[in-house]
């Protein structure tokens, strides 16, 4: 999906440039919640729809009120056929954001879910071994059988238990 976070990359950076705040993330990650539902997709590209009827239907869809640079963002994001990008604009926008403020996101894979005063404690020492503030999330993934694998960006902590009886078949076969 090179192509599309081709696409995606100028209109991401034109809409941060225009006032890209969190605010602006939080809004632009709704619409592309929203352009993502299939359905939706197919009438934004059905012929017969109108510009002005793909973007009322997914602005009413969205439920909250657009600041006017969001408004004019989704109204050429839609007239250059570029609604199926949005789910990648926004991906794109919220990391220019959190690089402009210092933060990274990071995805936390367990084997259960983790609760939330092991999630803070956690998170401290995320921060400290990644040296950056990171928004967490979580996600369960039971094969782990134990531990965490955390991704931040390009960058992957992986303490799994799983993880470790690679590690140990790998050096028993060698």
């Amino acid at each position: 999906m090179a192509e599309l976070a081709t696409i995606a990359r100028p209109y991401a950076e034109a809409l941060f440039k225009a006032g890209g705040d969190a605010q602006a993330a939080q809004q632009l990650n709704v619409l592309a919640a929203v352009a993502a539902n299939a359905q939706l997709q197919q009438f934004a590209d059905n012929p017969k729809a109108e510009p002005a009827q793909v973007y009322d239907l997914v602005a009413s869809v969205a439920g909250l009120p657009l600041t006017p640079a969001l408004q004019n963002f989704l109204r050429t994001v839609i007239d250059n056929g570029r609604l199926a990008a949005l789910p990648e604009i926004a991906a794109q926008f919220q990391a220019l954001v959190n690089a402009r403020s210092g933060v990274s996101d990071a995805i936390v894979y367990s084997a259960f879910p983790i609760e939330d005063a092991a999630l803070a404690e956690l998170s401290s020492a995320l921060e400290k071994r990644f040296g950056r503030k990171l928004n967490l999330s979580v996600r369960v993934d039971p094969e782990l059988i134990g531990g965490v694998r955390v991704v931040v960006g390009d960058e992957v902590l992986d303490t799994s238990v799983k993880a470790r009886l690679e590690q140990m078949k790998v050096a028993l076969t060698a």
